[in-house]
């Protein structure tokens, strides 16, 4: 295969929503640790975010100033470094100004996460001078959509990714499923429906899908296991499809 296995992995409610109160109760503090413990337990090459996600996960500084007056930066893809473990961000407008190389946190299973920035080249040149200095990797995805077939392929060609945790937001997972590009699902489901009309679904109406977008694909059961406080993993592979005969 041309790029990583991917696994979407992800934490939701019985009515499958990924954001809500739900997500914040102590009564269900101990699930949303199984779904970290999961993550560490895959042993991924690293994991992948849109830029809410990763801005409501790992806090970002204010933006500097972004006064640029040297010659145009060209764009190719940066491989600041090949690090054991990754965190890919879909930023295609370079809005996620990091502070640093790599991730700042308390769980083991993103701290030191060297950081991959994926973009479009119509970004600026502060933006791309910023990432430079800060030792932080990108590539382009398109000229100013993702193609994000694209980039799964270049994420196994330059930082040797096999293996991919996709992790959100609901807009994101469902462009790499209308791609095609989702191998497993991994859901830690909490015993509680959310009904708020603001909470994003598990895989909502893609953005970043191109014209060889296809319907939604099909899975098989892997797994269910009952997790305590009466969650439940489950783990579903993608169904092949035989193709039929002319």
């Amino acid at each position: 295969m041309d790029r990583p296995y991917i696994i979407c992995h992800m934490v939701t409610s019985l009515d499958g929503k990924v954001t809500g109160d739900f997500l914040g109760r102590d009564a269900h503090s101990e699930l949303i640790e199984d779904y970290f413990r999961i993550h560490r337990e895959y042993g991924a090459d690293g994991f992948l975010c849109g830029r809410v996600t990763m801005e409501g996960s790992f806090p970002q500084p204010p933006v500097p100033p972004t006064v640029y007056e040297d010659p145009p930066i060209e764009r190719v893809d940066y491989v600041a470094e090949r690090a054991a473990f990754y965190a890919v961000a879909i930023d295609p407008r370079g809005k996620l100004w990091w502070s640093g190389r790599a991730i700042s946190d308390p769980d083991d299973g993103y701290n030191g996460a060297h950081i991959i920035e994926v973009l479009t080249q119509n970004v600026s040149d502060a933006f791309l001078a910023h990432l430079q200095a800060k030792g932080i990797s990108y590539l382009f995805g398109g000229i100013t959509e993702l193609n994000l077939a694209l980039v799964a392929q270049k994420l196994k060609q330059l930082f040797g990714i096999e293996k991919l945790l996709l992790e959100g937001g609901g807009i994101v997972n469902g462009s790499f499923l209308q791609e095609g590009l989702i191998d497993e699902i991994s859901l830690v489901v909490i015993p509680e429906a959310e009904y708020s009309v603001k909470s994003v679904s598990l895989f909502e109406t893609g953005k970043y899908q191109t014209d060889n977008a296809t319907m939604a694909a099909s899975f098989r059961l892997k797994e269910a296991k009952r997790l305590n406080d009466d969650g439940l993993w489950l783990t579903h592979q993608k169904q092949c499809i035989p193709a039929t005969k002319e």
